[in-house]
């Protein structure tokens, strides 16, 4: 069988928050992700968010993506 026949997959949305950056956000959503789910195969983002903090300074990171695993 040739890669990608034969398989279903779902996809779930996830939000990953850091306070170091984006893509440590989408590292610790798919990390959580990867606990719950098996057989994550790929991402995507789908919005990019942040808080300020009363100086001014970007202080969180929200990456909202969704994920995708194979059905079983």
């Amino acid at each position: 069988m040739a890669y990608g026949q034969g398989r279903t997959y779902k996809k779930v949305e996830v939000i990953g928050i850091s306070g170091v950056g984006i893509e440590d956000a989408i590292q610790q959503a798919v990390i959580k992700a990867q606990k719950s789910l098996d057989k994550l195969s790929w991402f995507e983002v789908q919005d990019v968010r942040g808080h300020i903090g009363d100086d001014g300074k970007i202080n969180e990171y929200q990456v909202i993506l969704k994920v995708a695993f194979e059905l079983k």
